[in-house]
Formats: C-alpha cells, structure tokens, sequence
C-alpha cells in the first residue's frame, strides 16, 4: 500500500466524484508512523495508520489493546457519584423497590437492562418502566411517577434522561427519592434531587463527557458493588460479574454514535468480545434472527441489532427492546427477536412512504438558501422521523430537522453533522419560547412545539447554524491508502483490522483501488439493495466487491454498466463466515478513471 504523508491536493485528482464528494488524503507524519511500528512490533501500516489518526507513540499501545484496567476512571470523579452510589447501596441493603425509568431508544433499553439486571440479581425488587413515545412523550413525567411510587418504589432511577426533567420530578417528593444517570446536555438549573450524575452538566470536571447514558450507568455499578464491599455486603456472596455486562455498553455505545476512543473504545472492543460468547438470550436471538453468524463487529451493533431494538421504540411497544435484553428464557428471547424484527420491517416502510417528499423538500429549501432543513408531513409517523431527518443529513452534509404534525403541534428530531452542535441550538430555541419541549446533544435532538411556530424556529435554526451554508454538498471523503487489486491481500486486511472496532471517532480506513474494470456485476439480498461486483487491476487479479445500500444511484448505475474504468473507494476486509476467512472490498465510493 502506497503511502500519503507527502501527497497534496485531491487523491488521485478526483475533486467531485460520482457521489459528489472530493477525495483527501489524510495527511499523516511518516516518520512518527515507522516510530509506531518499530517500538510495537506492527506493520508499517498499522504504524502509518495511527499516525494519521493522531495518535503518538506513547499511546499507541493503548491504543491498539484498550483495556479497562489503563483506561477506566474512578467513578468518584463523576459529580453526585457517590451519593448516587450510597443511595442504591441503601437500597440493596434493605431490599427496596427500585423503579428504572428509561428511555425508548437502544441507550435507554441497554442502559435500563443493565442497572434493572444488576439490581435483582442484589436481590431489589424491580420496577421497569419506558414511556410511551406518542402519548408521554420523552423522559419523565409527573403521572408516571406517582404511579411508580405508589407501586411501592422508594427509589427511582432515571436513566438517558432526567437531566432537563426538575418540575417532573418534583412530583416525587415525599414519596420517593430520586437519582439521575444521564449524559444529555444540561439546561438551566439541575433538578432539586438526591443525585444527577451526567458529565455532560455545567460543574461536572470528570472529562467524561463523551461517554453515552450505558457508560454512566456502568460506572455506577462498579461504584455500587464498590461501597457494597467496602460495608462487607459480599462476605459470603459472590460479587456480580460486571464485565458480563458490557456487551449492553457496547452496543449503546456504538448506537449513539459516541466517539470510538479512549475509554469508549475500551468498553466497546471488552463488550464485543463479550458479546461474541452469546450468552446473553436476548441478544443471541437477535443476532440470529439477524442471520449474524460470524464474530460481532461494531458495524453488526450498529446496523444489525440497534435498528431493530429502536425500533420498537418508534412505532410500537417502547419497552420491547427492554424486555428482550432483559430475557432469562432462550424460547421467550426469540419471541421477541422475531417481533422487533417484524416491527423494524414496519418500520421500513412507514420511513420510505416519508422519505421521498422529505428528500423533495429538504433540497428545496437549500436551493433557497437555509443553512438547516426542517421538514414536516400531516400523515408523518413521530417515531420515524429521527431517521428520515438522518438520511437528509447524510444526502445533503447540512443539518436537518423533521416533524410529525397532528392536532397543531410539530413533534420532531434533528441530527447534525461534526461541528455544528444541534443540541445547544436546540435547547436554545426552547429557552427562547419557541418550543414546548426540547433538548439533546451534538448530533441528535428531539423537540415539539406549536406547528405555527415551525417557521420561526427554522429561522432560529438556520442564525444559530448559519456556518453550515459553507458546507460542500457532501462531506470529503478522506482516503488514507492507495492500493493495486493484487496487493490488496489477506494479510493487508488483517493489518488493518487491527485498528477496530471502527465507528464515529475512528472511522474505518478508506483505501482506493485506481484504475479498476467491473467484470462482473448483480444485485442481491432483499429487494436487491446490495450490489455484488468483481472486480480486476490494470495489472491483474481480482477482487470480490459489495456495495450496501445502492439504491439507483450514480455509484450502482456505474457498477453495474461494467464497461467503465473507475477508481474505487472503499474498506479492504477479512471477513469471517461460519469459521472460514474470505477478502471483500466494500465500496464507499466510485470515480471516473
């Protein structure tokens, strides 16, 4: 593989692609990069790689093996940890009712699995409970609550929400006490309880900032089972095994988009191994039922089983994705993987019935000059569009909001791309007067508000994000390699699988292969969204290439017209599939040669 430290300009001259997109070379110190292959004993690639992704020497070991004894903090660091933690410890001593109030989405349901699991297995009742998305909307309110309380819950715990929910909670006084465990941006004043540990809130020092709502929650049970040591609690039990719950991190980790480094990429690359003993029924029957059979990657979090828990989420039973991360029972576990799986089936539908006119509409108001699109539908499903503002955002590189309207009120989400903090606006917006409910971090947000309010909120959006209008129409595609058909080699792709798990943070290396002819090219998998190629060097060999999610784009019209010399762009992998190895180079990206 061909180095990039020296190279300038677009790599391979390509500055608009068949995706619209300009090629970069991700500059990297070639000097640091042999420094990093000769003290660790790895290829000059991997040594290369690293470099380029600023990573240092000193580091780079850590890097390559994260573990959790280098990289976990102590708790304690965490404001209101140890309140936090003395509070539950009380709990378990006296055998409490605990009430785990979640969130509808993959970190809500692995964040309330892992501290409701924890707590029966210290012997607390446990109370579950997961708002309806369309009726109670997001995080806690006043009616759940004394509902839970009067079940007998002496202490409840909310968890990837109730940072922003102080008048909510405050129902609970006098009946029961109340604990945070949040990673959202704070607003304003922090609610008037026991304990709010989040990073995230304006006094918090602990650094910890990017960790999801699982990751906090984590950290508290290594706090709890900590003071229950200290006070003797375990003298003649056996200490819950935490580590087994880190295939949960994991996967909220991976599904909420948290950058993939430091300590993140600790619990990630611990959980995936987890994870790949299956022990976990609900997880094992929906890694089945997604027909995974080989090792789980962070792609197979991400894309595999996130969708179909969130699913449930958004448009039917919120808690399905709690109850099936929560199974004992191998048969009761595969019930429910085969529902979320029908659900996430639903939920493709209801999203393409959306997506075309919220595609329409979004470059419409581009081409008129808004920085942000904002995009709303009278027949529109609330849960779904999260995911159709998602796919506007990734089209057009610019922010995008979308909303459900009903009964005059505009319930929608918004994601954003890196550097333009949505949350912030978000949240602004609402302190502002313009919305009824609003909040998130960065790249996500949620938010409702009087339908006639929508334009004044778009222009809030499009002063507060204005930087966004100097955005390409698609993000540059950074290429860290060039590579022949023939050297592309076993080897190679083992090197550079060395760097994962991959994801926001440290994306996976994107090589380019110059000069490549399409020999062969069909469609498959359901509905025929996977284009299959094989494809050949100007020098010889051959190499076997997927392209997920073609729709009938330029990219797939160009692969499969199989007459055009193209560069490639894309990630070189070593696959495993029932227990053998196979190469496959999966496309990103195509130009004209």
């Amino acid at each position: 593989m061909s180095g990039t430290d020296a190279a300038t300009g677009a790599a391979l001259g390509v500055e608009e692609s068949l995706s619209r997109r300009r090629w970069v070379w991700r500059q990297g110190e070639e000097r640091v990069g042999l420094g990093i292959a000769q003290r660790l004993g790895v290829p000059e690639v991997v040594g290369r790689l690293l470099a380029a992704r600023g990573v240092g020497p000193e580091r780079a070991g850590v890097f390559l093996d994260p573990t959790l004894r280098a990289l976990l903090p102590d708790p304690s660091s965490l404001c209101d940890m140890d309140a936090a933690a003395e509070r539950l410890a009380r709990a378990v001593r006296e055998s409490e009712t605990v009430a785990v109030f979640g969130d509808y989405d993959v970190d809500g349901a692995c964040s309330g699995a892992v501290l409701a699991g924890l707590l029966r297995e210290l012997g607390c009742p446990v109370l579950s409970y997961v708002p309806d998305r369309l009726s109670e909307g997001y995080g806690p309110n006043a009616g759940a609550l004394r509902r839970l309380a009067a079940q007998g819950a002496t202490l409840v715990v909310c968890v990837d929400c109730g940072t922003a929910a102080g008048e909510a909670l405050a129902a609970l006084r006098g009946e029961a006490d109340a604990v945070v465990l949040d990673h959202h941006k704070a607003e304003g004043d922090l609610p008037e309880i026991l304990a709010t540990v989040n990073p995230n809130r304006l006094d918090c020092t602990s650094g910890m900032g990017t960790l999801c709502a699982a990751g906090i929650v984590f950290l508290t049970a290594v706090a709890l089972v900590r003071t229950l040591r200290r006070d003797g609690f375990f003298s003649g039990r056996p200490e819950p095994d935490l580590m087994a719950r880190l295939d949960l991190v994991a996967l909220a980790t991976v599904c909420d988009v948290m950058p993939l480094t430091g300590l993140n990429r600790a619990l990630v690359t611990q959980g995936l191994r987890i994870m790949a003993r299956r022990a976990r029924p609900g997880i094992a029957a929906l890694l089945e039922v997604a027909q995974v059979r080989d090792r789980p990657s962070a792609a197979t979090l991400g894309f595999a089983l996130g969708p179909r828990i969130n699913a449930a989420g958004r448009i039917d039973e919120c808690d399905l994705g709690l109850k099936l991360l929560l199974a004992g029972d191998s048969l009761e576990a595969r019930r429910l993987a085969e529902r979320l799986d029908d659900v996430n089936r639903q939920r493709q539908a209801v999203e393409a019935s959306m997506l075309a006119a919220a595609l329409d509409s979004a470059e419409a108001q581009f081409a008129a000059g808004h920085a942000v699109a904002l995009v709303a539908g009278e027949a529109w499903h609330p849960g779904v569009v999260g995911i159709v503002a998602g796919r506007i955002k990734e089209r057009f590189n610019r922010p995008a909001c979308a909303a459900a309207l009903a009964e005059g009120m505009a319930r929608g989400s918004g994601r954003s791309v890196t550097g333009l903090d949505l949350g912030s606006a978000v949240i602004a917006a609402r302190q502002a007067g313009l919305l009824a409910t609003g909040g998130g971090h960065a790249m996500a947000a949620g938010f409702s508000l009087p339908a006639d309010k929508l334009d004044a909120f778009h222009a809030f959006l499009d002063e507060r994000l204005s930087r966004a209008k100097a955005l390409p129409v698609a993000a540059d595609l950074m290429v860290e390699g060039s590579v022949a058909v023939p050297g592309c080699t076993m080897d190679l792709a083992q090197a550079l699988g060395r760097l994962a798990p991959f994801g926001n943070g440290n994306e996976e290396p994107t090589l380019v292969l110059p000069r490549v002819r399409v020999a062969r090219a069909d469609r498959v998998g359901r509905e025929g969204a996977t284009v299959r190629v094989f494809l050949e060097g100007e020098g010889g060999g051959r190499l076997k290439g997927v392209m997920f999610r073609a729709a009938d784009g330029p990219v797939a019209a160009a692969l499969l017209a199989r007459d055009r010399l193209l560069h490639m762009a894309g990630h070189l992998r070593a696959e495993e599939w029932n227990g053998s190895l196979s190469l496959s180079f999966i496309i990103r990206d195509a130009a004209p040669a």
